[in-house]
């Protein structure tokens, strides 16, 4: 009980931080959302209207930073992100649901396959530690060195110009229309393969090299010997013993992970013009939309507390020394 009431407090007083952070970082840079959206459309916002944008945006001089936290606070609890000055005043939250399922589909599933595969190959070596299996190893080390920039770029060298088996960008043909028939399906699918195709190969050496370094430490304890001894199989000792005690820091790992899901792989969205949250926070950036780079940053920071949570959980499920001090 006292572990859950600490994690529940903890996680609830770095959220709160997390989003006063949110809320103080556009407002201690030069200038403010409304000035860059006043100078970008010269002449065409009367001094009434840009009056309303600042009441709008909470920016109003006449109220005090306090206030304006207040009222931040309010627009949160009421689902109110503000609006995007880069997307004709669209809410913030229409802007981010456009782009958020383009990211948690495609490097959400890459991520959870790699994580699955390198788990999974990582604890196979790690069991046949000092056989020809080890020779994935260097395999390994190397991919898990390579940029993800770079490695999209090869993989469109040679696999989209060279040999036009997919697409080089875009999540879908140009003349495709949107909507959930099979023929739109079938494209997402054809040309989000070789972008997840190169998240998952990236990604890939530092699961197996996570997972086979722990199996090797886990091998070594009394209880491995103890269960061998025992005249257990060697599936049961692995799958029920080594594997299951070797993946709990795995697990840390893959949560973050999953929370930066969220934040997408900029870089790959940037190298395949993916539609997703990367490249949204990026335009945002350029475009100086502070109210959606707010909503982005927020929606990152929750997102990352809750796979966090769901972290601890599984922990606590797999570990049973966790469940005693729970």
């Amino acid at each position: 009980m006292r572990f859950a009431l600490r994690k529940t407090l903890f996680y609830l007083f770095t959220a709160w931080a997390a989003i006063t952070i949110n809320f103080l970082i556009p407002r201690m840079m030069k200038g403010d959302p409304v000035s860059a959206y006043l100078a970008k459309n010269q002449g065409k916002i009367s001094p009434e209207a840009a009056s309303a944008l600042r009441t709008l945006f909470g920016l109003d001089t006449e109220k005090s930073l306090w206030e304006q936290y207040i009222d931040y606070w309010q627009l949160l609890f009421s689902g109110d992100l503000g609006r995007s000055f880069s997307h004709g005043l669209a809410p913030v939250t229409d802007v981010i649901g456009t782009a958020l399922p383009w990211t948690v589909g495609l490097v959400g599933i890459a991520t959870i396959v790699s994580f699955i595969l390198g788990t999974a190959v990582g604890a196979v070596i790690g069991w046949r530690r000092g056989r020809g299996s080890d020779a994935v190893i260097p395999v390994a080390t190397f991919f898990s060195t390579v940029p993800y920039f770079w490695m999209g770029l090869i993989a469109i060298a040679v696999f989209s110009s060279a040999l036009g088996w997919f697409p080089a960008s875009h999540a879908y043909g140009k003349g495709t229309r949107p909507g959930l028939n099979p023929e739109f399906m079938g494209e997402v699918l054809y040309h989000g393969a070789l972008p997840a195709i190169t998240i998952v190969i990236a990604s890939l050496g530092g699961w197996i090299l996570g997972m086979r370094n722990m199996m090797v430490t886990v091998l070594d304890e009394d209880y491995i010997t103890v269960a061998q001894a025992k005249g257990l199989s060697d599936r049961r000792v692995v799958t029920t013993y080594a594997a299951r005690n070797a993946m709990l820091p795995q697990l840390s790992s893959f949560a973050l992970a999953l929370g930066f899901i969220v934040g997408g792989t900029l870089v790959m969205e940037l190298v395949f013009s993916y539609p997703g949250i990367g490249k949204l926070l990026l335009d945002a950036t350029n475009a100086k939309d502070y109210p959606l780079m707010q909503g982005v940053f927020l929606v990152i920071t929750l997102a990352v507390l809750v796979t966090n949570i769901l972290a601890d959980i599984a922990y606590v499920i797999l570990d049973p020394r966790a469940r005693q001090e729970a």
